[in-house]
This record gives structure tokens, C-alpha cells and sequence, in this order.
């Protein structure tokens, strides 16, 4: 992933508010290492159902605001994100919700997938095994990782359009 400053970070967010960009709380985008980056996530302290997703899809950036659902799956079980699809334990992984409302009102709509719970896709698909985190299958793995976060937002952006 490309660097990012807080400025273009406030104004690339398909599905949110002004109040909501207002009040975004920005990552430590001095301590991001960008190169080990499909996409840039982070949980917001203050209110803990709330994240943010960007990327850059060429050179646009995308973001959208996610909403994590109020309880977790069943521990003692397994569950795959939707967008690393590395298997975890179920309590790492959550229910996460993009709204489709337009700006102006909130039609209730929503799109949900589930995500690794700390928003770290990119941490994960590079961490395990050494078979498993070669250059090769990091970079493979990231691609694959890059394109289902771009197929999420795509949908979001489109579905917030037409709402």
C-alpha cells in the first residue's frame, strides 16, 4: 500500500458522515511500515464497534466505515475471515457491517462479511510457518487479500450510490 496522510484519509470515505469524519480518530500513520500493506484498518478506541478500511484502487483512495456486531461468535470453534481467509479462533473473528444508507438519511441497509476482529488482515497473512510466509505466498496471498477488500468496498461504494 501507498502512503496516506490524514487529510486524504478524511476525505475518501464512501459511507460516511461529515460528523463521522469529524470524529474519526486517525491511525499512527508515522508507524505504519506501508509495504507490508494490502489496505490500511483500524478499530476506533473511543467507541469499539467502529472501524475503517482503506485502500488505494489505483490512484483513488476508498474507504469505508465498518460496524462490528455486538457479540461474537461461539468460543471453542474455528471461523475464517472473509478477506485473509486464514482460520482462527471464532472469538477473533466478527460479524462486521458497511451501511448503504445515503449520506442524507439512513435507509437501514446494510453489507456484512466477516473480518478478523483486530482489522490486521495484513499482519496475518504474513506471519506462521516459514512454508507459509515465503515471498512468493506472502505476495500471492496478498493479492488474493487486496481483491476481496476491493470487491467489499466496490459493493459498498456502489450500494451507497444507488441508496
Amino acid at each position: 500500500m501507498r502512503e496516506v496522510t490524514e487529510t486524504e484519509l478524511r476525505s475518501c470515505f464512501v459511507n460516511a458522515t461529515q460528523r463521522e469524519l469529524d470524529q474519526m480518530p486517525m491511525p499512527g500513520l508515522h508507524e505504519t511500515i506501508w509495504a507490508e500493506r494490502e489496505y490500511l484498518g483500524w478499530r476506533d478506541q473511543r467507541s469499539s464497534r467502529i472501524g475503517y478500511l482503506v485502500h488505494w484502487r489505483g490512484d483513488e483512495l476508498i474507504g469505508v466505515v465498518v460496524r462490528s456486531a455486538p457479540g461474537g461468535m461461539r468460543p471453542g470453534i474455528a471461523a475464517m475471515c472473509s478477506l485473509c481467509h486464514s482460520t482462527q479462533p471464532a472469538t477473533q473473528v466478527r460479524m462486521f457491517s458497511a451501511r448503504l444508507a445515503s449520506l442524507d438519511g439512513d435507509t437501514g441497509s446494510s453489507i456484512g462479511t466477516y473480518i478478523c476482529e483486530d482489522l490486521a488482515c495484513s499482519h496475518i497473512i504474513r506471519t506462521g510457518p516459514p512454508h507459509l510466509v515465503s515471498p512468493e505466498r506472502v505476495a500471492s496471498r496478498g493479492a488474493a487479500l487486496l481483491g476481496r477488500v476491493t470487491r467489499f468496498t466496490q459493493r459498498v461504494e456502489r450500494a451507497s450510490r444507488e441508496a
